[in-house]
């Protein structure tokens, strides 16, 4: 009795959606920016959970006895959930009247309530731009099973993107289940053919792993991490192997202006070390969106 009810309820909503096009976007904002404010614990928690797991298996492996008694004293959980939210100076527990997306930084002046420590304006920036997405990605696909996974997809990207701008590293945990969720996804052909979704998470991982190890046997060096093989694996098996190009295109575009500007701006080492998987990221959500008619358009360029 219960799964029919529920079977109406959607169904109603869904209408609702379908006639009132602002109030479909409007919740999609509104239902962004609260993952928004999700995705900043996914930011800074995963990583140092990542950490806290390899130094558990280097203590596993060089040291099983030391080990073995850290195992007797269990530590405080750490996880996407647990502890809540605090100030890292003051230790202050955020409250949930001061963790409402955007309102809350903004009543706050951008400070704990605690110290008046300036908070990072990157919270409410990660806030609002999940949110934007989320509204653009729902307007731009409509009431449509389309939309709900293609803002999955961008959700994923936006966690990707900041974390391997502030670690370099791009976790397993989101590259291999957004990896497994295109082929799922594209099983039905929504955004591209299964054969497509295979051919392209299989080429997307060959072809920076080639141009990895033509880079590292021609300087003896790493030019990129096994993590953005894996994002563009990802990337290929939700759009199909056809947007493969234009991504690896797109990417090297936004990489060099950025690295660029980041020579002439901020006087960046020519040297150093930039990530590439938001080039990759910024890249994905551009093919996602307008992949068909700029491929349409540089072939009819080139071809007609």
């Amino acid at each position: 009795m219960v799964c029919p009810i529920i079977q109406i309820i959607f169904m109603d909503l869904f209408d609702t959606f379908r006639a009132v096009s602002w109030f479909y976007i409007g919740t999609a904002v509104v239902f962004g920016l609260l993952v928004g404010s999700f995705l900043n614990v996914v930011i800074y928690r995963l990583p140092k959970m990542m950490e806290a797991d390899w130094r558990q298996q280097c203590i596993e492996f060089l040291h099983p006895v030391q080990a073995e008694k850290a195992t007797a004293k269990p530590s405080p959980k750490y996880n996407l959930v647990v502890p809540r939210s605090s100030c890292p100076v003051c230790s202050h527990k955020i409250t949930s009247l001061e963790n409402i997306p955007l309102l809350s930084y903004a009543a706050l002046r951008g400070k704990c309530s605690g110290c008046n420590t300036a908070i990072s304006a990157r919270y409410p920036m990660v806030e609002a731009l999940t949110g934007t997405l989320t509204g653009f990605i729902a307007w731009h696909f409509g009431v449509t099973g389309a939309a709900m996974f293609a803002i999955i997809f961008v959700w994923a990207l936006i966690a990707l993107t900041f974390i391997d701008a502030d670690t370099t590293l791009l976790p397993d945990d989101i590259t291999l289940p957004l990896l497994w969720l295109g082929l799922l996804v594209n099983a039905g052909g929504m955004f591209t053919s299964l054969t497509s979704a295979v051919l392209g998470a299989a080429a997307g991982y060959l072809v920076l792993w080639s141009v990895y190890w033509g880079f590292k046997l021609a300087t003896g060096k790493d030019g990129m991490g096994y993590g953005d093989f894996k994002l563009l694996a990802a990337i290929g098996a939700w759009l199909g192997w056809q947007m493969l190009p234009l991504v690896i295109l797109l990417s090297a575009v936004v990489g060099t202006v950025i690295g660029i500007a980041g020579i002439i701006i901020q006087g960046r080492d020519k040297g150093a070390k930039l990530p590439f998987g938001p080039y990759l990221a910024v890249a994905g959500l551009i093919a996602l969106i307008w992949g068909a008619p700029l491929t349409a358009w540089y072939l009819g360029r080139n071809l007609g």
